[in-house]
This record gives structure tokens, C-alpha cells and sequence, in this order.
């Protein structure tokens, strides 16, 4: 038991390590070939640090662990906006000017609402995977086209404050994508494996495993993201990173799963979707109201996701 649980701790560190890396080699690439800070952010930084959500959803679907494979993305996204953004709140109230945000919120909302229908019959088939999928390229395309039209002067300068410094060499950036990705193939398999003897040392099943452990495992990049952003100021940076990898974790994460093999989670109950549904559409006023999430809101997020733990664990 001890042994399965320290294993789970090392295979975070694998994924958090492996995301930062192919986070700063894959930025510092497309910086040195000419794409600007706000279009790196809104596409590699995103991207990267949900890579490992990414893996390890497609080895546990490749491994016929649907419930660890769903159970990922759904309580990443349930953590997503709960305690990170929570927290993030409650370190600095998030004004956001982001225009991008009075659109993204929505989809984020609908994306969601589009998975409950596809998941009421516990599965997710190859097609079902395909539409998901393609709905992340229609997303991402459109995301970086209304970027470059709506993004103010202080969007770009946060984008660009936050981005990680050009190496100076293309070979220590190629270093950095590839030691970057091992890590997060180790990690995901680590992490996938360890779990699963985690679940049945504990006589929980895999689906609380992949909506807890595993999922608030996977999501340490971004809450470490939204909550440096928050500390420098960075508001626009700190929602978007969490509405953003609330879309991908569904569109894409799921998608590609789902493509590598249908996806069977008798495991997740309509509980776990309501909760994500909820939490999704309450936070679109927070938004709305003075384009701020208050330090009070973000309390009652952090207070929500303790009452979601106290119905889900086994008793």
C-alpha cells in the first residue's frame, strides 16, 4: 500500500517535470521561428501542460481502464475550476480583460453539456471520439483567429511576461521537447499502473481513483500556472489556462482516447457530470460579474469541491 502510494507521488513528479520541460523546449521553438507570445500561449503552453492528462487517459483507454481514463479528464475539470481557480481567487481576486473569456466560458459550457449527452449511456465510442476531436481543431483555429483580432495591448504584455526565455541554441530546446516527452510517457504509465493497485489496496474503485488522485495528479501544471499568474498579476493568463484546458481535456483528451479505443466508464455516475456541469455554469457569472472572480467566490469554489470529496469517497 505504501509502496503503490509512493509510487503515485513519484510518477507526479515524472508528469509535472516532463510537462515543464516540453512546455519550455516547445515555447522556446516557436518563439525562435517567429509565432508571438499570446498565440504560443494560447496553443503550446495550453497544450503542454495538459499532456499529462493526455497520456495517461490514452494508456489507461490502450489498457481497458475506462473508468481511470474518463475519470481523469471529468475531475480535472472538476478540480480545474474548484480549486484552482479557487485558489487562485483567493490568492488575488481575478479581474479579467480577455476578451476571449466572454466566449470561451460558453463553449466551455457547451462542451461540456455535448459530453453529457454522449456519456449517458456510460461510453464513448470511435465516432463519438471522432466529432470530439474535431471540435479541438475547429476550437483551437478559431481561439487563435479571434485572438489576433480582439487581444488588447495588456493581454499581449501578460502573455509576453509570462513566457519562458528563447534558449540559446535550437538543439537545447529539441533537449528539452524530447527528455520532456519521456518523462511524460514514464509518468503516465507510472502513474496509470500504481493507481489501479492503489484502487484495489484500498477497495475503492478506479473510477474515484481517476476523479481524485489521478486527476488532481494531472492537473498540478495547471494549478501551477493559474497560480503564479495570479500571483504576478497575470489574471487573464490564471481563467484562461483553466477554461482552456477545461475545453481540451474534453474536446481532445477524451477525443484522442476515445479514437485509440472506445471508451466503456460504467463507473462514472451522473453525479460526476453534474458536479462539472455545475461548476462550469457557475462560473460564467463570476465572470460575467465585473469580469472578476472575487476572493469569496473563490472560497466557495474551494468549499464546493470539499463537499463533491465528502459525497464521492467510499464512506
Amino acid at each position: 500500500m505504501i509502496v503503490n502510494l509512493l509510487l503515485v507521488l513519484a510518477s507526479l513528479g515524472l508528469l509535472s517535470g516532463g510537462a515543464v520541460w516540453l512546455v519550455r523546449g516547445g515555447a522556446s521553438a516557436a518563439l525562435r521561428l517567429g509565432l508571438t507570445p499570446l498565440v504560443v500561449g494560447l496553443t503550446i503552453v495550453a497544450y503542454g501542460t495538459s499532456m499529462p492528462e493526455l497520456l495517461v487517459s490514452a494508456k489507461a483507454a490502450l489498457a481497458g481502464q475506462g473508468d481511470i481514463a474518463v475519470g481523469n479528464a471529468i475531475g480535472s475539470n472538476i478540480f480545474n475550476i474548484a480549486v484552482i481557480l479557487g485558489l487562485a481567487a483567493v490568492v488575488c481576486p481575478l479581474k479579467v480583460q480577455f476578451q476571449l473569456i466572454k466566449l470561451d466560458a460558453p463553449v466551455m459550457i457547451l462542451v461540456a453539456g455535448v459530453f453529457w449527452l454522449m456519456f449517458r449511456d456510460g461510453q464513448i465510442s470511435r465516432g463519438e471520439a471522432a466529432a470530439l476531436f474535431l471540435g479541438i481543431a475547429v476550437y483551437t483555429a478559431g481561439n487563435l483567429y479571434l485572438a489576433r483580432r480582439q487581444a488588447t495591448a495588456s493581454v499581449d504584455a501578460e502573455f509576453t511576461a509570462a513566457m519562458p526565455a528563447v534558449s540559446k541554441h535550437w538543439a537545447v530546446d529539441v533537449g528539452f521537447i524530447v527528455c520532456g516527452l519521456g518523462l511524460l510517457i514514464a509518468g503516465s504509465r507510472l502513474l496509470v499502473d500504481s493507481a489501479v493497485a492503489l484502487a484495489r489496496g484500498w477497495g475503492v474503485s478506479e473510477a474515484v481513483i481517476g476523479l481524485t488522485i489521478v486527476a488532481a495528479g494531472t492537473s498540478m501544471p495547471e494549478l501551477a500556472t493559474s497560480v503564479v499568474a495570479a500571483l504576478k498579476k497575470q489574471p487573464d493568463i490564471a481563467v484562461g489556462n483553466v477554461v482552456g484546458s477545461n475545453i481540451y481535456n474534453i474536446l481532445c483528451i477524451l477525443g484522442a482516447s476515445g479514437l485509440l479505443a472506445p471508451l466503456d466508464a460504467p463507473g462514472i455516475r451522473p453525479f460526476d457530470l453534474y458536479a462539472m456541469l455545475v461548476l462550469s455554469v457557475v462560473l460564467l457569472p463570476m465572470l460575467w460579474s465585473g469580469l472578476t472572480v472575487k476572493r469569496w467566490e473563490g472560497a466557495v469554489l474551494l468549499a464546493g469541491y470539499a463537499v463533491y470529496l465528502a459525497v464521492l469517497w467510499p464512506k
